[in-house]
C-alpha cells in the first residue's frame, strides 16, 4: 500500500477558490447598454488577487493575462459571477483560471460570458518574489487544468521567442511590397 505524500508546504485546490459576485449597474454599461469589458476586467483582476493572495499567503501582483475573450455580453441588471481557482503554481507564480457566468434575475438564464488564465506572483515584505506553496491535485478535472496551464505557459515561452525576432525589413521598397493586399494606404 502507497503511503500519501508529505503534503506540508502544499494547499489543495480548494483551499484558495474565490467566488465574487456583483450586480452590473447603468454606470457600468457602454452606450449600447452592455457592460464595459474594462469592468469585467477589473472584475476578474479582483477575484485572480483574492484567490492567488489566499494560497500564497502573501501579496500577489498580476504578471500577465492569457486572452480574454468576450463570449456574450453583460446587461445592466444582471448578475455577474467570477469563479477562480489556482490552476497551476511554479516556485513564485501562480496561474488562476476564471470562469465568468452572467445570470438573469428575471428569467434565470445564465450565460457563460468569459474564460480566462491570470498569471500572478508572490511578494514578500520587501516586494521579492515569494516561494508559493505547492498545490495538491485530488481529481481528473485538476490534473487535466494542470497539465494545460503548463502547456500554455510554454506555448507563450515560445510565443515570446518568436515575437523577438520579427524584424521591419532593412529596404523601404520591401516593406511597400509586404502592404500589397492590406487594406492600408502609404502616403508618403
Amino acid at each position: 500500500m502507497n503511503p500519501l505524500p508529505d503534503t506540508d508546504g502544499y494547499k489543495s485546490v480548494a483551499f484558495s477558490q474565490a467566488t465574487i459576485t456583483e450586480l452590473m449597474i447603468p454606470s457600468y454599461s457602454n452606450f449600447g447598454g452592455k457592460i464595459h469589458g474594462g469592468i469585467l476586467l477589473s472584475l476578474m483582476d479582483k477575484v485572480a488577487y483574492v484567490c492567488a493572495a489566499k494560497h500564497a499567503g502573501n501579496y500577489c501582483v498580476t504578471a500577465s493575462i492569457d486572452t480574454v475573450d468576450f463570449l456574450q455580453p453583460v446587461e445592466v441588471g444582471e448578475l455577474v459571477s467570477l469563479m477562480a481557482s489556482v490552476n497551476y503554481v511554479g516556485n513564485t507564480s501562480l496561474v488562476v483560471g476564471i470562469r465568468v457566468i452572467s445570470e438573469n434575475i428575471k428569467n434565470h438564464s445564465v450565460k457563460h460570458t468569459n474564460t480566462s488564465y491570470f498569471t500572478m506572483v508572490a511578494k514578500d515584505d520587501f516586494n521579492k518574489p515569494a516561494k508559493v506553496p505547492g498545490l495538491v491535485l485530488e481529481n481528473r478535472e485538476q490534473v487535466r487544468r494542470f497539465i494545460e496551464a503548463r502547456r500554455r505557459k510554454e506555448i507563450k515561452q515560445s510565443y515570446m521567442k518568436e515575437v523577438e525576432q520579427i524584424q521591419m525589413p532593412d529596404n523601404y521598397e520591401n516593406c511597400i511590397e509586404l502592404l500589397q493586399g492590406e487594406r492600408c494606404i502609404v502616403a508618403g
